[in-house]
């Protein structure tokens, strides 16, 4: 779908409204990692709340034809203005896309991997409460921020891999840590995986969200 609304053009994107009667009223807001697109993740939202409502967009940057969420300048170097503009742009689209599909923001998740967990990071860093929660799968700090914003009673879930070479685990680490600092509620699942989502990860994600109650 492409769209804009008072100047804000619309991502490409799937939406899955509630199966009647299923779902516990969670939605997620899906975030794929490079290369991936909006129906990437929704396999990994029926896993974790079957029935749940799903917004997926597709990020809008090409990184040699595989789309991603914001510009890097090398691997693990991100490029910081187009990432504060990006994050910036990807928080109003999704309060305009929850306000449009009749999505409670007390009850959307944000749930990304890599590329996805990192702009998913970003948002809760840069301040704009615009989701209810985080699952964040292999992301890395990224950025630093100069005021720490006030995520005070904020649930996330963390996974990181012990072999992963791309996201140190130190990185998720760091996150954690930071997240913390600024009063959210952070369960870090340390597995002994590489780069992806492992069974036990998915579980241990699985059981933190059913263990809430959203809105």
């Amino acid at each position: 779908m492409n769209a804009s609304v008072s100047g804000i053009e619309y991502y490409v994107h799937r939406f899955d409204p509630p199966e009647p009667g299923r779902g516990a009223g969670v939605s997620f807001l899906m975030l794929h990692g490079t290369g991936g697109d909006e129906h990437d993740l929704v396999p990994l939202g029926r896993l974790l709340v079957p029935g749940a409502c799903i917004l997926a967009p597709r990020g809008d940057v090409l990184e040699r034809g595989l789309p991603r969420f914001f510009r890097r300048i090398s691997e693990g170097v991100f490029d910081l203005d187009d990432l504060r503009a990006r994050t910036a742009a990807l928080a109003e689209w999704t309060r305009i896309a929850a306000e449009r599909y009749a999505i409670d923001p007390k009850r959307l998740v944000a749930c990304g991997f890599s590329n996805g967990a990192n702009i998913a990071a970003s948002i809760l860093l840069s301040g704009p409460r615009v989701f209810a929660g985080a699952i964040l799968l292999s992301p890395v700090l990224p950025f630093e921020p100069t005021v720490l914003p006030d995520l005070t009673g904020m649930p996330v879930f963390i996974g990181a891999g012990r072999s992963d070479a791309v996201a140190p685990v130190a990185q998720a680490e760091r996150l954690a840590k930071l997240l913390r600092g600024c009063g959210a509620e952070v369960t870090l699942h340390i597995g002994a995986g590489a780069h992806g989502i492992t069974p036990p990860e998915l579980e241990a994600a699985r059981e933190w969200i059913v263990a809430r109650t959203w809105g």
